[in-house]
């Protein structure tokens, strides 16, 4: 680069101290002085004027000092353009216009010719382009601007190899802007765009700048914002919201459309105070890496940034998170949309994200991982945790990381495998009961009594048949007498088999269990019987052109109705199902049977029953085939008979009017002919039957009661409560740390058996990072189910000893290496469907607690942190408190109502 500022003086050739004419040629033309040296990359060579180099050439040639090719001061004027600024013309050629001269020849010649009067030397570097070594006798040209100014260019010149960093430090002294403000730079390139320039760590050359080119500086706003990222919507902010100044971090995040998952994770990690100095005091941009493969280009340790530096500007009330929320979703399509997810599996997004962007680590080296193979425990977890730096150095690892030992122990030969591994977090499990509470509804088998609603409490992983044996002490009923089914819709979804398992059964089922006659006696006057599904229908005018088409409705409860195969018929079928239904269906009077006198007149003429359905005083056979294995109706319970009065038993009319008819259908209530055959000997079925009683309108609407048919009764067991205990936090850790064996899912590959076994495993604390984030599993998932988890974990807010936990060989003197102190807490309300997240998080300079719930903020004390929705912990460990500053000591401000608005549980709205 040339030095326009440097001395451009004149200076009086020193004749007295010029030697002689050959020797002067052999410091200028050869040796380690002269111009035939080879290059160095970052040294300094100097142009001299082709015409008076050649002039210079002559003299020293003719060995004559009084000659009068005397050179004279050496003068570049036609090297210049002009002879104000001093540029140099476009287009000069090595060995045409000019000669190159090494810094030391350069000297020589100006110490004994003089340099002419005013001009400035015209010094350069040598860089390495394209691995070729060159004097940039071009550097690039830049014009300068300010966002705000962007009429008033400003030029200066950098070489090819110059960083974009030493540009971003030019630009501010430029402009006289502070060094302490924050800028960054952008260009615009040849299609009129403006690109950021984010990596400042490239050179000039590998980012493409080229002279002329236009540079943008953009510095930070008092707010924490960019002007260029804030929507126009935001300019036009009223200047109450201009002027607020309010405490730092005290800022709460629009919810854009279920985000607070996100929001509540943003509050807790903007709460944790080394993140956050670092962020502030833009640590950062010293580490930003760009090239990492596993990173996100750095744009979401940038996109984090920009939201801390919001957020503890104090002149926010609230911020709008959306950039934020674009950039991750475009890294993790998980997060794409706006459907809710888990503040846990958002977190660890982000600090996985925010590790690999600030990884100090530029090309990580292969490292093997080597099993402990009978070594010292303190030799092996060195060993991992320098293999782990190796790879992963970075803000992230210096806050949050920690060192498990992991331990597996083959079942068959012994072996025992330990490992060092490095966690972010700690996911704890919850002490688990055994046991769950299910609600159903008992069906007597005696119609007189309502339907009852039990709450039982069951074994999570019973079978069916524990069902019924919870049931029958509160019922007195045989659990051999049972049936249980999942009504949906008016249908049976599923019967169950007594030995199939609970856990296919969800708490928001509708589960009947029905009493029905017991199992056959071994004898000679034992009947076989069968369970018949039983459905009810409603005749409905179809929406159609063709008034004379009718539909069939479902409607009501089904029943499991146990029939006595030997004496079943159409018409007893009939009669024990109004028996059945005599609690909501009204017998017709004398009047009403007369009325239908003559039309069970003319049924008995015809006297041949209609297949499917019920034929008036017909008692041919039912011809049903008793259900076999794969039915699923009365597998579990074989030849079940209905002890009620049958219809030998009662007093009957020679004619009696039919409330209803009788269909044989599907498991899904509608028609299927494919079910029976009909012959001359009757009906008979190819596979387990289910009937349809199938109302007219009329007729239902006369006879059948629908309030007294959806009644039913509470037992008293359903206003019990199971009381779930409290569990502490040190549980939960214990948990953690206790050895469980591995599923058949993940089975571990022994080296000495050849196989995978279910080996046993355990883990143990080696050493805790500075904060330690604690997950609360609070999200239950199997085959069958899924479900939350709503025990209340007693957390301390002070002094969490880890001392009992950490294996590591302790340091009596520094008991703070093992005690921490909360600092903030992701809640979560609501159940698996919806729910809603909010942050407590305790100010890193004022001390005081406050309730984050999206952009609402308000004070509370510590007696309201604890709650069931405590789903991530945050603690920082105590030395590092100590270390960044001590926490001024302030009274607990009296319970307010800004202090009561963090709602319990119960009444927490859900998004």
């Amino acid at each position: 680069m040339a030095e326009v500022s440097a001395a451009a003086l004149y200076r009086q050739p020193q004749c007295k101290a010029m030697p002689g004419l050959d020797s002067q040629r052999r410091q200028i033309e050869n040796g380690e002085t002269g111009r035939e040296r080879p290059l160095r990359v970052g040294e300094s060579w100097f142009l001299v004027e082709q015409h008076w180099y050649k002039q210079w050439e002559l003299y020293v040639q003719g060995r004559d000092q009084d000659s009068r090719t005397f050179p004279g001061y050496i003068n570049n004027a036609e090297l210049f353009e002009d002879q104000i600024n001093w540029h140099l013309k476009k287009g000069l050629l090595e060995g045409e216009d000019y000669v190159l001269l090494p810094a030391a020849a350069w000297h020589h010649l100006v110490n004994w010719y003089g340099l002419e009067h005013g001009q400035p030397p015209i010094e350069h570097k040598v860089v390495e382009l394209h691995s070729i070594w060159k004097v940039e006798v071009y550097p690039v040209e830049l014009l300068l601007v300010k966002h705000s100014d962007m009429d008033t260019p400003h030029t200066a010149q950098f070489s090819h190899t110059d960083s974009v960093d030493l540009v971003l430090c030019t630009a501010p002294e430029q402009f006289l802007v502070s060094p302490q403000e924050e800028t960054r730079l952008w260009i615009k390139n040849a299609e009129g765009f403006f690109k950021r320039l984010c990596n400042t760590h490239i050179t000039v050359l590998d980012a493409a700048l080229k002279s002329g080119q236009l540079v943008i500086m953009e510095t930070r706003n008092r707010d924490g914002t960019w002007t260029s990222a804030q929507p126009q919507a935001m300019n036009s902010a009223s200047e109450e919201d201009q002027e607020f100044h309010g405490q730092p971090g005290i800022c709460g995040l629009t919810n854009l459309g279920n985000t607070c998952f996100m929001n509540s994770a943003l509050q807790c990690l903007s709460n944790v105070p080394q993140l956050t100095e670092y962020f502030l005091k833009n640590c950062y941009l010293e580490e930003l890496n760009f090239c990492n493969p596993l990173g996100m280009k750095g744009e979401i340790a940038e996109a984090y940034a920009d939201l801390v530096k919001q957020a503890w500007s104090g002149r926010h009330r609230s911020i709008m998170p959306n950039v934020f929320k674009t950039k991750v979703g475009h890294f993790a399509s998980q997060f794409l949309g706006y459907q809710q997810h888990d503040s846990q599996e958002l977190l660890s997004f982000l600090l996985d994200g925010l590790h690999e962007d600030l990884n100090r680590i530029k090309k990580k080296e292969y490292v093997e991982l080597c099993d402990a193979a009978g070594r010292p425990d303190q030799e092996v977890a060195q060993e991992a945790w320098q293999n782990h730096k190796r790879r992963n150095d970075s803000v992230i690892v210096d806050t949050f990381h920690g060192l498990f030992k992991s331990t597996l122990v083959c079942p068959d030969c012994g072996n025992v495998s330990v490992t060092f591994d490095p966690f972010c977090y700690l996911s704890v499990p919850l002490p688990v009961s055994h046991k769950r509470v299910l609600e159903v509804f008992f069906v007597s088998m005696d119609p007189r009594r309502k339907p009852e609603q039990h709450r039982l409490v069951i074994p999570k992983k019973g079978k069916i048949s524990d069902l019924c044996v919870a049931l029958a002490k509160h019922t007195g009923v045989s659990p051999e007498r049972m049936m249980v089914a999942d009504v949906f819709s008016h249908r049976f979804y599923k019967i169950y088999q007594l030995e199939e398992s609970l856990s296919s059964i969800l708490d928001r089922d509708d589960i009947f269990i029905y009493e029905v006659s017991g199992r056959a006696a071994v004898g000679e006057n034992s009947r076989e019987d069968v369970v018949l599904p039983i459905y009810l229908r409603e005749r409905t005018p179809a929406q159609d052109y063709n008034s004379s088409y009718y539909g069939l409705m479902l409607f009501g409860h089904p029943l499991l109705v146990s029939v006595p195969r030997d004496r079943l018929s159409w018409d007893a079928l009939y009669h024990i199902l109004l028996y059945r239904l005599s609690r909501y269906v009204t017998r017709p009077s004398s009047d009403d049977e007369d009325d239908g006198d003559e039309k069970a007149d003319t049924e008995d003429k015809d006297n041949i029953p209609k297949p499917g359905h019920m034929a008036g005083g017909s008692s041919q056979d039912f011809g049903m085939e008793q259900a076999g294995p794969s039915s699923g109706v009365a597998g579990g319970h074989r030849a079940p008979v209905d002890s009620s009065p049958g219809p030998s038993h009662w007093p009957q009319r020679a004619r009696r009017k039919h409330l209803f008819t009788l269909q044989t259908v599907n498991s899904n209530g509608t028609s299927d002919r494919s079910t029976f055959n009909e012959d001359t000997h009757g009906v008979s079925f190819s596979s387990q039957p289910y009937i349809a009683i199938d109302w007219e309108p009329e007729m239902k609407k006369r006879y059948y009661d629908e309030v007294e048919a959806e009644g039913y009764v509470k037992h008293d067991c359903v206003g019990y409560v199971l009381k779930k205990a409290p569990v502490r936090l040190q549980e939960c850790i214990e948990l953690f740390t206790t050895v469980e064996t591995l599923e058949k899912e993940n089975p571990w590959y022994c080296p000495t058996c050849k196989k995978h076994q279910l080996a046993t495993k355990k883990l143990d604390l080696w050493t805790l990072p500075e904060t330690l984030i604690i997950h609360l599993k609070r999200f239950s998932y199997t085959k069958f189910s899924r479900e939350k988890l709503d025990t209340l974990v007693e957390f301390p807010i002070r002094d969490l000893d880890f001392s009992e936990f950490v294996i590591k060989p302790q340091k009596e003197s520094a008991p703070e290496l093992y005690k921490y102190d909360l600092i903030a807490v992701s809640n979560h309300y609501g159940g698996l469907r919806d729910g809603h997240y909010t942050t407590f998080a305790c100010n890193k300079d004022s001390g005081q607690w406050h309730y984050f719930d999206d952009n609402s903020v308000s004070p509370v004390t510590e007696n309201q942190l604890e709650s069931k929705a405590a789903y991530v912990l945050f603690y920082q460990r105590q030395d590092v408190a100590r270390r960044l500053q001590p926490q001024p000591t302030l009274p607990e401000p009296p319970a307010s109502p800004a202090c009561s608005s963090a709602p319990s549980p119960e009444s927490m709205d859900v998004n």
